[in-house]
């Protein structure tokens, strides 16, 4: 995780430094694995996640950053209508065992320290989706499309 102000009224920044952010924190190595937010957002309007979603399809496509499959969660909140939550028909979704979500509530409510109550611990999901990619021009092209699958 980087220091690029999470807050709820954030203002876009300079695409560049998001890039550089990414890259400053992750080791220089190939990845089997790459999991990130969605350039959509998982939720509506979420500045910075929808930044470093795009941000880690382009450093893809340029090869400054090299994995297998990169995955990006694929959640929906009906614009803000309700908690968001997990699309069933993405190309992977999960119902989570029981303890496997515990384990994850606890690490939102007790790792990171956030409240019962928050909107962080209210929506931890128990279920998972991903959006799927093999290769850095698929993404790209799904990118501009607007996160739409053609």
């Amino acid at each position: 995780m980087g220091d690029l102000d999470d807050g709820s009224e954030q203002c876009a920044l300079d695409e560049q430094e998001v890039e550089r952010t990414i890259l400053d924190l992750l080791p220089r190595k190939h990845f089997d694995l790459i999991i990130s937010h969605n350039p959509t957002g998982e939720y509506t309007r979420h500045v910075r996640h929808e930044e470093t979603g795009k941000a880690v399809i382009r450093l893809w496509c340029k090869g400054k950053i090299s994995t297998n499959e990169l995955w990006t969660f694929a959640y929906e909140d009906g614009g803000k209508e309700f908690y968001p939550r997990p699309i069933e028909n993405a190309p992977i979704f999960h119902i989570l065992a029981e303890r496997i979500w515990l384990r994850k509530y606890s690490i939102i409510t007790e790792t990171y320290g956030f409240e019962k109550s928050s909107f962080e611990a209210k929506t931890t999901p128990r279920a998972e989706s991903f959006w799927q990619f093999t290769n850095p021009d698929d993404a790209e092209k799904w990118l501009n499309n607007g996160g739409i699958l053609a």
